[in-house]
């Protein structure tokens, strides 16, 4: 029989459409799953999502007779030592793009060469190699629209979904690593179960994958291109980002998936894969993107660091409703509508001031579906310093933003109750209503609801007077 190998899942929890479970097919498996320390660890939302996609993958494994080996600390040391004992010759993983899991990646291969073993990498996780999307002179790109052109392109011949396989062959005396409770993945008392109303909206793992994305084909996919900016509206978006995040669905099934299924909806849809695929490009050619502006003129912008503004944001207290409400559907469900993202991000950095990188962390730890190439592109587009970012004058206005995207007041009524008896006329700007129209609504500014933190017309105008002094710095 041939020698045994480790599959080493990451960011692909999943049997199907996996390529390094392909590789090792026909020989004895060894499925391991590291929880690694150290920079960047997963958040706590998404910490809580992993918890219960590992249960899920452990189970699938299970029934088709290989077991989940879960083990925490350091790939460098562990897998070696994995492979020796195991007698496997190679390790099969997905290909990452985070910085340092690139630098790991490449000790744990050196680690493994020493002891005669050797870590083989797989693209699994994305639709094509980041490093080989190039302009015709040969360089990265840094502007979306040429990148999704040329990338769309390379995947005419995208092949198709691999099936996962019926059975595996497990390595023979496999060690004991961790039970899963014991990663500690899930809030814990005395810290409150902030993650209590996850369960109501997303089911981890492959299987709830696959029936969110079969839902979303049959009844979102048609209006995707109209309604997706509409914040209310029942599958207006895919919902599949945290799924993505862990790989428990390939953006190649998804892809063609979509594709067979056809629709008005269908262009604009994967594009929205495709800008996933420009985050993780920007992130392998710029690894300083997650803390650093791509635009070196911003390494001086002149912040206004608030607790209490940054506090105030985080907590869906900003006298916003549209900001509010989104800021509060985050800390409930893990998520927030990417209109919503938007406006809310614009509102912190602009009208607020406050560093985008304060607003990436707080999105890196409440939000389930948090990427860091996603999130660090996003993040840098909204603040006017990423690549093909957002024009510096481009602030959007919440009040107008909300009377836009959600004029029937669905979203907001739904996650700031407090202000539902409001007229439409007055739910997005209930600093600007009648008192009588308050008082009819049961609603008293600064007790029910906080009064804003800040003038609109002030701090747009304090964010273009900041961003001249980065002009007035670049002419210089």
């Amino acid at each position: 029989m041939s020698a045994p190998a480790i599959l080493w899942f990451r960011q692909d929890l999943r049997l199907a459409d996996n390529p390094a479970l392909l590789a090792v097919q026909g020989r004895p498996v060894l499925p391991v799953f590291v929880l690694e320390d150290g920079p960047r660890a997963p958040g706590g939302a998404a910490r809580w999502w992993l918890h219960h996609s590992l249960a899920a993958l452990g189970r699938t494994l299970a029934e088709r007779g290989a077991p989940l080996l879960l083990l925490r600390g350091d790939p460098r040391r562990l897998l070696p030592d994995l492979a020796a004992r195991s007698g496997a010759t190679e390790i099969h993983a997905g290909r990452r793009t985070e910085p340092a899991a690139r630098q790991r990646d490449a000790e744990t291969h050196a680690a493994l060469q020493a002891g005669g073993a050797r870590l083989v990498l797989h693209r699994s996780a994305l639709l094509h190699e980041p490093h080989q999307v190039r302009t015709g002179t040969g360089k990265p790109y840094s502007v979306y629209t040429p990148f999704s052109r040329a990338l769309f392109a390379l995947l005419e011949d995208l092949p198709p979904p691999i099936p996962a396989p019926d059975r595996l062959t497990p390595v023979a005396g496999a060690p004991e690593g961790e039970r899963l409770d014991a990663l500690a993945l899930l809030p814990r008392p005395p810290e409150p179960d902030w993650a209590a109303a996850f369960p109501a909206h997303w089911q981890p793992g492959e299987d709830g994958a696959q029936a969110r994305l079969a839902t979303f084909l049959d009844r979102g996919l048609a209006g995707y291109a109209d309604r997706r900016n509409d914040p209310a509206a029942e599958w207006g978006t895919s919902g599949l980002s945290p799924h993505l995040r862990l790989g428990e669905i390939s953006p190649r099934q998804a892809w063609h998936a979509a594709r067979a299924k056809g629709g008005k909806g269908l262009e604009t849809f994967l594009k929205e894969l495709l800008w996933r695929e420009f985050s993780h490009h920007l992130l392998w050619h710029r690894p300083e993107m997650p803390e650093q502006p791509l635009r070196p003129e911003f390494a001086t912008f002149p912040w206004r660091e608030d607790a209490a503004l940054l506090r105030a944001w985080q907590r869906g207290r900003t006298g916003y409703p549209i900001v509010d409400a989104g800021m509060r559907q985050l800390w409930r469900t893990g998520w927030m509508h990417n209109r919503v993202r938007m406006i809310a991000a614009s509102f912190l950095v602009k009208h607020l001031l406050q560093p985008w990188q304060a607003g990436e962390a707080w999105f890196w730890d409440t939000l389930v579906d948090a990427d860091l190439a996603a999130n660090a592109a996003s993040w840098q587009w909204v603040a006017g310093c990423g690549a093909d970012a957002a024009p510096y004058f481009r602030i959007f206005n919440p009040v107008l933003q909300a009377e836009k995207f959600d004029a029937s007041g669905g979203y907001v009524r739904r996650w700031c109750p407090e202000l539902a008896r409001l007229p439409d006329r007055w739910l997005h700007k209930p600093h600007e209503a009648p008192e009588m129209v308050l008082r009819g609504a049961g609603v008293v500014l600064g007790r029910d609801y906080p009064k804003p933190v800040v003038d609109l017309a002030e701090g747009r105008a304090r964010a273009l007077a900041a961003f001249a002094t980065l002009k007035g710095a670049a002419a210089a």
